[in-house]
This record gives structure tokens, sequence and C-alpha cells, in this order.
């Protein structure tokens, strides 16, 4: 009877021995042949767990622009070629946001509206912040997110992160938001205590995966100098009134002049159904006198230095910048002229800047570097923020590090170029797919 007790005994291990080997080898056999098949254990396990998760692209206008969720036209900022460049990438199979932020507003402003509209939530301007720039601290509510799940970790651990694209003004709306999701604010903490916006909080550093600017004014544009120091260009007497007239021209030339009516000065009591360029340009004014919140300061030189020391480079953030050249080596005239073939709108513009050299108010020395231009920004300040790590854009996808501006080669063109002025729709195709190709290629090298 021991015996055959012994014997059961004898079984019983010898076949957990088996199973346990086939379990054993089974694990080491998919360790082997899963990282070989997904290309590493991480993907196998993303793979396992539902598939990699994607990266949404943002879209972020400039000044005067707008999105896609406004309520005033159906035409898109990003169409001058005449084909949306967010649908055309929807149909690559990504998805796309184009949230409208206010076209005259802060960056600060349009940073907290941004995150507003992708969270779904209320705009909250910030205690402190409402409170030195004399307006409310909530705006609109939106009751849907842009991006579902933003941030929130899924299938197997994965962050759901977003690609950020901006077009002029709206880059140092996106750095911005980085620098906030990383860092948070002090002084908003301080003065909401539990009541601070997740915004102002910190901590998300990687929620955003890329950021790219086309065109962007990183360090202010001298236009603002020369309106200052001349007292007019074409006959327009101040920034408020050049930028207005210009913006109004370039819509109207586009047939987009509807996108412009809304201001979203919600938070200063300016109604939104402002509509006629005179209204528009005497609300701004008004609003320019109160003191700096708002674009026109933010782009000056010296309102850019200001912002840039707020605006960190975020360390897990890939950084890309475009900058545009219209302009050329003056023959008769020191400095920069424009080219042939520059927009006429762009014309005396591009013409003012590359000739132009100063001080600012606040001892920032335009020189030289800054002549080449795109008719409204230079070279020298769309490719990286003053005193940012930055490097020329690395040949090969695994040499790119996050952290550090990488510039891409000088393109020919004018300011309104990315958005497709001027290209075919093949040559927009072409663009779009490199920057979104490039994206791609980092995550998968």
């Amino acid at each position: 009877m021991e015996q055959s007790v012994q014997k059961s005994k004898d079984s019983k291990s010898v076949l957990i021995a088996i199973v346990a080997t086939v379990v054993v080898t089974s694990l080491l056999v998919g360790l082997l042949i899963l990282p070989q098949r997904y290309g590493s254990i991480s993907k196998a396990w993303y793979n396992i767990n539902g598939g990699t998760v994607e990266y949404p692209y943002v879209f972020v206008h400039g000044l005067g622009g707008w999105g896609e969720n406004s309520t005033k036209t159906s035409l898109s900022y990003w169409s001058a070629c005449g084909e949306a460049i967010p649908k055309y990438l929807r149909s690559k199979g990504h998805t796309v946001a184009v949230p409208s932020v206010g076209p005259f507003s802060s960056t600060w402003d349009r940073t907290c509206e941004l995150y507003a509209q992708l969270t779904g939530t209320r705009v909250d301007y910030g205690e402190a912040h409402s409170k030195v720039c004399g307006h409310a601290r909530y705006g609109r509510t939106y009751t849907e997110p842009m991006i579902e799940n933003w941030g929130e970790r899924m299938n197997g651990g994965q962050r759901v992160k977003i690609n950020l694209i901006s077009h002029s003004f709206g880059g140092a709306t996106i750095r911005m938001l980085c620098a906030l999701l990383q860092d948070g604010d002090a002084a908003e903490k301080a003065a909401s205590g539990k009541e601070t916006s997740p915004l102002f909080t910190g901590g998300k550093g990687d929620w955003v995966y890329s950021v790219t600017t086309l065109c962007s004014p990183n360090n202010g544009s001298q236009l603002t100098c020369i309106v200052d120091d001349l007292g007019s260009v074409g006959g327009v007497g101040n920034t408020v009134d050049l930028l207005v007239e210009l913006l109004f021209k370039l819509a109207k030339a586009t047939d987009s002049a509807n996108g412009l009516t809304d201001l979203m000065l919600d938070q200063f009591g300016v109604s939104s159904k402002t509509a006629s360029e005179a209204e528009i340009t005497q609300a701004l004014r008004d609003i320019q006198s109160i003191g700096n919140d708002n674009a026109f300061y933010d782009l000056s030189p010296d309102g850019s230095a200001k912002l840039n020391k707020k605006i960190s480079t975020a360390d897990s953030v890939y950084y890309f910048s475009y900058a545009y050249n219209t302009t050329q080596k003056g023959t008769l005239l020191n400095g920069m002229v424009p080219k042939p073939n520059t927009f006429l709108l762009f014309y005396p513009l591009a013409a003012a800047m590359g000739t132009y050299t100063g001080t600012t108010a606040d001892g920032i020395v335009i020189d030289e570097t800054w002549q080449p231009n795109d008719g409204l920004v230079s070279v020298t300040s769309a490719q990286f923020p003053t005193g940012a790590a930055h490097c020329e854009l690395p040949e090969q996808y695994a040499d790119i590090q996050p952290g550090v501006w990488n510039m891409i080669p000088v393109q020919e063109g004018n300011h309104a170029t990315p958005c497709g002025f001027g290209m075919s729709i093949s040559e927009m195709h072409a663009f779009y797919d490199a920057i979104t190709d490039r994206i791609d290629g980092i995550r998968a090298s």
C-alpha cells in the first residue's frame, strides 16, 4: 500500500515537473521570439495588451487665426493650397485636433484655452494671473475633450501623448503648454491651493511627445520695433493697426475673413460678435491700453524675452523648428531685400525687416542676423528660443534627442507658406508627410 502511495506521489511530481518545464520553455521561447517579431520586449508587451497607442496631432493657429470648432467659418486656417491639411492627415490614418484659441490673446491666455479644449473643461486663466492682468479668472466651458484619454495610461501602461504643430504665434502657445505641464506655476499654486487647475500643478511633462513650430517668432519680431521706431509702416500708425489690417487683407485674399470675427476675449468682457475691422481694432487698442496681457506685447522682442524666461524646454519632448526666408542680399541697399517672387502683401514688410537694426527698450540688440525673414518673422527668431539647446536636424532618427531644438534647414517661402499658401496640393502632402514620418520614425527607432 505504501509503495502504491509513493508511486502516485512520484507520478504527480513527474507531471508537475513536466508542466513546469513546458511553461518555462514557452516563456523563454516567447521572450526570444516576440522581441524579434515586434522589435523589443516592451513593444511585444504593448502588442499583447492592445497594440501601440496612437499619439494624436494638435494644430494650433497663429495670430488672427481660428480652429475647426469656430462657428464663424467652415474654411480651414490650414488650407491655403485648396485642401485642408488636417483633412489630408486624417485620410492617412492620423487623429487630428484643430482647436480655436484667442486670435489676439496673450500666450498665457491662449495656453489656458488650449488646455481646456483638449481636456474638455472650463477655461481657468489662473487666480494669480487674472488678478494681475485685471480680467476674469474663468472663461468658456468645453464639455467634450478634443483628445480622449490624454495623459492616461493604456494598452499595457503606455502614456497617451500628443504631437503639437503650430504656425506663427501658435509656437509660443504650445511651448508654454509643455512648460506648464512639466513645471506647473508656483504663483498659481500659492494663490489657489487645492483649487489650482491641473494645468498649473506640473508633473505632466510626458503628456507631449513632440513640438513642431512653423515660422514661429520664438524671440519676437522686429516688425513691432519698426512700427514703434518709425511710427508707421505703409501708413499704419501702430502695431495693433498694422497687424489687424494685415490679417484682414490676408484673410480676404484667401476668402477666410469670417474667421476673424470671434475675438475670444470674454475674460475682458469684449463681445465675441465684434465683426468689423474698425470694431476689432478699437477693442484691441482698449485691451492693449490695460497692460501687456495681449499678443502684441508677446510678439515684441522684449515681451518674447520675458516669455522665454517662463518657458522651459521640456526634457522628454522632441522639438522641431521650421524657418522660412523670402529675402536675399541686396545689391544697391545694405541688408536683405525681398525676392522677386515674394507675395505682394509681405513685400514691404520683408523689405523693412531686412534693412532694420536697432536696440529695444529693454536692451535687446536687433542686428544684421535678424534681417533674413519671411515677411513677418526673422529666420533667427524662428529657429529656436534664445538660450535653448539646439542643433541642426540629425540625419538618423536614432540621433534625434528630446529636450533639444532640432532645426530643419531653412526653407524658401513666406510666412504663409506652411499653411499651404503657394504650395501645390502634392507639395503640401509631401511636406506634412515628412513631418509625420519623422515623428513616427523616432517612435519606431
